[in-house]
């Protein structure tokens, strides 16, 4: 899905330069974020932006939906974070062309709304990889040792490592497991090719009910869709062995709460540690004690490197969008 940018041919060259350099000078990317991102990334953003003859906008701290929608009536492009473009922003973004969600998720865009408009929708994968694995091994370790409390924890060398999702995150949680002396197996039925997990020297199981029974620790990396939501609860964490920890870095969707609860109840030596705070959190705090644990807030992105590397991937793509057409990573195809 490219974006009409000329609806016919000028008749000399000179007529096309000028077109060109118009629609240049109107293009307007906006930058809308709550939480906004370090001022290293803006600037990088801004020249990246800038050196392609576009303007940037920036909406930051932004606490009213109503400050969103007016930021959005007179741009082409947007970038996000965690910020929710609904099908009322859409509506209010009457020149919309593009928006890029600077990280790997892109639950918090509505793509019916998005495609219905001809709008493309992006995501900058990968960008944010490396931060959320290592934060996946440091809440091993933490809930190994139980948070850093006092009494015998144990290691995680020697364990065996379930990744549930063998994508970019997960990928690079088998390899960082390895180095640290673990045994490492993966479940993804999008990837076919056994050498993709042979080449890591990880194990591919054939089920996800397999991954779970075998492991000690099992790494959360699956997206929030239809077939996914609700989809890890009681079954699949009673059949962990003993012991087990249950990490979840990908989407609090995914996980079916009261299955937790029950599981936990059922087996006091489970443990679940997420970066997403359950809705009923308080309630597996209170119950359970030291054997769950979340985040203040999502963490996974939350370092320098991350965030300056999705914001200027972000600012990247949608130029050669812009310019070239490329929808090498559009989500809503």
């Amino acid at each position: 899905m490219c974006p009409t940018i000329v609806p016919f041919m000028r008749e000399t060259k000179k007529e096309q330069d000028i077109y060109f350099t118009s629609l240049i000078d109107t293009m307007k990317i906006l930058v809308a974020t709550e939480k906004p991102f370090a001022k290293k990334a803006v600037d990088g953003i801004r020249e990246i932006v800038e050196n392609a003859g576009y303007e940037l906008a920036l909406l930051e701290k932004y606490t009213d939906k109503s400050q969103l929608l007016e930021a959005v009536a007179d741009v082409d492009a947007l970038i996000i974070r965690s910020d929710k473009v609904t099908a009322e922003v859409i509506a209010a973004a009457k020149n919309l062309k593009i928006v890029v969600r600077a990280g790997a998720g892109y639950d918090n865009v509505d793509l019916a709304a998005a495609s219905a408009r001809g709008i493309v929708v992006m995501n900058t994968p990968g960008q944010n990889s490396n931060a959320v694995a290592e934060l996946a091994l440091a809440m091993m370790i933490y809930m190994s040792r139980n948070r850093f409390t006092p009494g015998t924890g144990s290691e995680i060398q020697g364990k065996t490592l379930g990744i549930h999702a063998y994508g970019n995150v997960g990928k690079l949680v088998g390899r960082k497991g390895k180095a640290l002396g673990m045994n490492v197996v993966a479940y993804d039925p999008f990837i076919t090719d056994e050498a993709v997990f042979e080449a890591d020297g990880v194990k591919k199981v054939a089920t996800v009910e397999e991954l779970y029974k075998a492991s000690d620790f099992l790494s959360l990396h699956i997206p929030a869709t239809e077939q996914t939501k609700g989809s890890i609860g009681y079954d699949l964490l009673m059949s962990m062995p003993k012991g087990a920890t249950l990490v979840n870095t990908a989407r609090k969707e995914v996980i079916d709460e009261a299955g937790v609860v029950r599981a936990l109840t059922e087996r006091e030596d489970l443990k679940y540690i997420t970066d997403i705070a359950a809705g009923n959190q308080a309630e597996l705090d209170e119950k359970f004690g030291k054997r769950v644990f979340a985040t203040a807030k999502k963490m996974g992105a939350e370092t320098a490197e991350a965030n300056i590397n999705a914001g200027l991937a972000a600012a990247s793509q949608i130029v050669d969008f812009l310019k070239n057409g490329n929808t090498k990573f559009q989500v809503n195809k």
